[in-house]
Order: C-alpha cells, then structure tokens, then sequence
C-alpha cells in the first residue's frame, strides 16, 4: 500500500500498479479512508488483483490535520472533489476501466455522479458499500429519486438490518434495473452481524469484497 498526497487531498493505493482495473474508493461521512471497514474493502479487492485508490474529501482530511472533527462538506463540494479523483485517474490510466463507489455517503456521492462520469470520462460501474436510503428512524426521507432512473450498472450492497435502509424498506423501493442490490446477511450499516447469526464481521466483509469482484468482473468481461 502507498500513500500519497494531492493539493489537500490525501489518498491511499492498494494492489498492482497494472492491475486490469482500479477501484476509487471514497469514505463515509464520519469515518477516514483508513478504517478498519474501508481497509478491509480496499485489501480485499487488492487480493483480487484490483487497483483500489482510497481518497478523503476535503473536510475529512481538515479534520486528520486539525484533530477537530466536523460535519461533511456540502454536497457540491463532494462531488466537485469526487471529479477531481476520476480526472486524476483518467490523466494517468486513460483506458483502464475504472469504477466508483463508496461506503455510506461516499457510496451516495458516487452514485449521483455515475451517469455523468460514465459519459464524461468512461466509467464502467458504481459501488455502494451500505448505501444511506434514509436518516436512521427517518423512513420517509429518501434518497433515493435518482436511482430509480440511473443508466450505468450500479450494484448496491446492504445490510439486512441497516437503519439506514432495512431489506423489508429498499424492498419497496423503485430502483433503475441497472441497480443490482445484494444482501449482506444480518449486517448492520457496516455489515456487522449480530452473534445469534453465527457470522463475523470479518465473514461479512469478504462476502461483500467477493460480490463486489464479481460485479466488476462480470462488466469487464462482458
């Protein structure tokens, strides 16, 4: 893994510099790049043979310099630096497919950006690592008008017990068919599970790397 640094943005690579494609990773609202969930995510696929590249938007890299915490940006200013991610990827690795996502809010960024960046620069696929559809305790705000008419494969992957998005709620939900949503077994919005479950966390995490891998493999194959 390399670390390196972009006017204020800090970033984090994982897996072979030739790797057939590479993965933009972003963070949740109230967690850095380097968490253990993101860690994981970003391991897992490296394992695979991906290129995974972590960034921090710009509050999130204030706060590693400041120690201070503080709310996320607003959300123009979280797409504009998510853009700014994809050109720096498309201005080194012009043809290799690249896919966007994220945990939580990172995931949501990506995916109100997917169509746009498909056309603009060739992206192949979104991914949404826990996708936020609501505040907790808040089902009728949602999130979700534009993924009911979203054009470029999007696969969302979702605890079954997420407060932000429980599988009886997004079951009902009017999703694009380009959006493919997968469960994590009793995960909560980190894809914990509950003990009862006789699964880890760990075993949730690499269910979700393999599901990822197959939803990139399955868009580059084809």
């Amino acid at each position: 893994m390399s670390m390196n640094v972009h006017p204020s943005t800090p970033r984090l690579i994982d897996g072979p510099a030739d790797a057939p494609a590479t993965v933009l990773l972003a963070h949740g609202a109230g967690a850095p790049m380097d968490s253990p969930f993101m860690a994981a995510i970003a391991g897992g696929l490296a394992e695979k043979g991906r290129r995974v590249v972590r960034f921090e938007f710009p509050y999130m890299a204030r706060m590693r310099e400041t120690g201070r915490r503080q709310g996320p940006d607003r959300m123009p200013l979280l797409q504009e630096a998510f853009r700014e991610q994809v050109r720096l990827e498309r201005a080194s690795w012009p043809e290799r497919p690249l896919f966007i996502g994220g945990k939580s809010m990172g995931g949501r960024v990506a995916s109100l950006l997917i169509d746009e960046l498909a056309t603009s620069h060739g992206v192949r696929g979104c991914l949404c690592l826990g996708y936020p559809f609501h505040p907790p305790g808040k089902p009728l705000t949602l999130r979700t008008e534009h993924l009911a008419s979203l054009q470029t494969p999007t696969l969302i992957l979702q605890g079954e017990r997420d407060t932000f998005g429980k599988r009886e709620e997004v079951e009902s939900y009017s999703l694009s068919p380009r959006v493919q949503l997968e469960w994590i077994p009793s995960g909560d919005h980190s894809f914990k599970p509950t003990k009862s479950s006789g699964l880890s966390e760990a075993e949730n995490w690499a269910t979700a790397v393999a599901l990822s891998d197959q939803f990139k493999r399955e868009l580059i194959s084809g």
